[in-house]
């Protein structure tokens, strides 16, 4: 069994960036993205300065993240132990990008799939050597079998003192630094200059810390970056729109099941069909979000045609799946007047329910490279969002038809919000990692601060709760109340999770 591996030599390395001119060369790749890019680092103080140069890429994992997470199988590891990609098999749906925790992942922007160093595989298995290691000028890439104790690379490992980065996040990479300043290697120690770099401008897809993370953080910067590549932020509005748009679809058929379960059965629009409607339509617009951010469209088929029954993705799609199922068995049931039946579904719904709001945190829990989504408060508090989502739109369904058990949806609706509320309190004030940290820094006081505080805290919880308790202690007609605690509760819930999923993916993986 072969097991290749890279040794760079940061200690031969002059900077020269022929590894990478030969890398675009051999794989035509486009401007802009890079399978394999130099990194330059500064340390110390004038006039004893130093610059070291750092050779960036796919680390060729023994326990690869991204294979893990990829639906298709697209990415998958050859027998010589090279993490490998088919085009063909490629949706484009980015999760490879935040399971890697070394940045080494791009979109092709000539074929919108997931690209990354594959150790020039197509030269290895004919006897050649990677297009990077032939023009390197100072031998200062070498390659070869890690487990042949006489190949230059298993002595080097053996024999020298060798790095890996982010060790921590035990994928066991098969890239090794020779010689490397250890600042090089932790992107989190070291900041681009407000100066801008050697010889671009930086842009907000250069990966540094912020000066918030900076500032509060306890610094930890020991040197500064001058030259590196840009990475754009991978899930943005349509990812936060989705766990919104679940959430609501997951929540109504609880709440729907709770009513059946009260003894509610029999009424059409709070327990029957309009709740089904409603889930289904959510639903739906969830599907359609996560085909839209999909850069291969046309290919979500193959999530269930080509499924990687390891990715949660795939395991996501099936459990959508046997709830829309059960949601349109749920309607049908009610629309033919067999409503005595809904109490035998009240339990399979409530639990495709959770899995609905719930599966997302092991889908982030396998996105290794984004500390802040491998907290386990994730899951319940999804399960809290959909409380809260599920009441609050029964709140907003008050407007046009009669609810009953109004208090006990009100009920739902505090406790929902209490609990969400613990949980995020309890997340922003734990820190398990530096990345953590320094993201959470990010949502509470940097870029995404207004989205959290007056998104997600004031109109997602502290309005709503206001007003779910005026509405409980008041006499009369409420249910105006209800309905704008309900719509300020789901504006918040989508604010909330966009600063969320923005603030994961803003500490910089190289």
């Amino acid at each position: 069994m072969t097991r290749l591996g890279f040794v760079l030599a940061s200690d031969s390395c002059i900077g020269c960036h022929a590894c990478t001119v030969a890398c675009k060369s051999e794989h035509d790749v486009p401007l802009g993205v890079n399978r394999t890019w130099l990194k330059y680092v500064e340390t110390g103080s004038f006039p004893n300065t130093g610059r070291s140069f750092t050779v960036m890429r796919c680390n060729h994992c023994e326990d690869a993240p991204c294979v893990t997470i990829c639906p298709t199988s697209a990415l998958h590891k050859a027998s010589n132990g090279v993490v490998d990609f088919d085009d063909s098999r490629c949706i484009g749906c980015k999760a490879c990008m935040n399971a890697c925790p070394y940045d080494a992942i791009y979109i092709n922007p000539a074929t919108n799939t997931a690209n990354k160093c594959n150790f020039c595989n197509h030269r290895v298995e004919v006897g050649l050597e990677p297009a990077c290691v032939v023009v390197c000028p100072t031998h200062a890439i070498i390659t070869g079998d890690l487990d042949d104790p006489n190949s230059e690379i298993a002595r080097i490992v053996a024999r020298d003192k060798v790095s890996v980065r982010a060790p921590e996040q035990g994928t066991n990479p098969k890239v090794f630094y020779r010689g490397v300043d250890q600042a090089a290697l932790d992107p989190t120690r070291t900041r681009i200059a407000d100066d801008g770099m050697i010889w671009a401008d930086t842009t907000p897809d250069h990966p540094t810390i912020s000066g918030v993370m900076a500032e509060h953080s306890g610094n930890g910067v020991i040197g500064r970056t001058a030259y590196t590549t840009t990475h754009a932020m991978t899930w943005k509005s349509k990812v936060s729109g989705y766990l919104v748009t679940k959430a609501i679809a997951a929540g109504v058929m609880a709440m729907a099941a709770l009513m059946v379960i009260l003894g509610h059965g029999a009424s059409s629009s709070a327990a029957g069909l309009l709740p089904a409607v409603v889930a289904g339509v959510f639903t739906a617009v969830t599907g359609v979000l996560l085909v839209a951010d999909l850069k291969q469209p046309g290919r979500f088929l193959y999530i269930l045609t080509k499924s990687n029954t390891s990715s949660w993705l795939v395991r996501g799609a099936w459990i959508l799946g046997a709830f829309a199922g059960v949601t349109g068995l749920w309607g049908l049931l009610d629309l033919i007047n067999a409503e005595s039946v809904l109490p035998w579904l009240a339990l399979p719904q409530v639990v495709l329910s959770a899995g609905v709001a719930g599966y997302t945190a092991f889908l982030f829990g396998q996105c290794e490279g984004r500390d802040l989504w491998q907290t386990p408060l994730l899951l319940p508090t999804l399960l809290a969002q959909a409380v809260v989502a599920g009441a609050a739109s029964y709140g907003l369904l008050d407007l046009v038809i009669d609810v009953p058990e109004a208090t006990a949806v009100r009920i739902t609706m505090l406790g929902g919000l209490g609990a969400l509320a613990l949980l995020i309190l309890t997340e922003v004030v734990s820190h398990g990692s530096r990345s953590v940290e320094l993201a959470t820094l990010e949502m509470t006081r940097g870029r995404y601060a207004q989205r959290f505080w007056f998104g997600g805290v004031v109109l997602g919880l502290l309005v709503p709760m206001v007003l779910t308790a005026v509405a409980l202690s008041a006499d009369g007609a409420t249910s105006g109340l209800s309905a704008v605690a309900g719509l300020s509760a789901l504006v918040g819930l989508f604010a909330y999770e966009d600063a969320y999923v923005r603030a994961g993916q803003s500490v910089p993986l190289s």
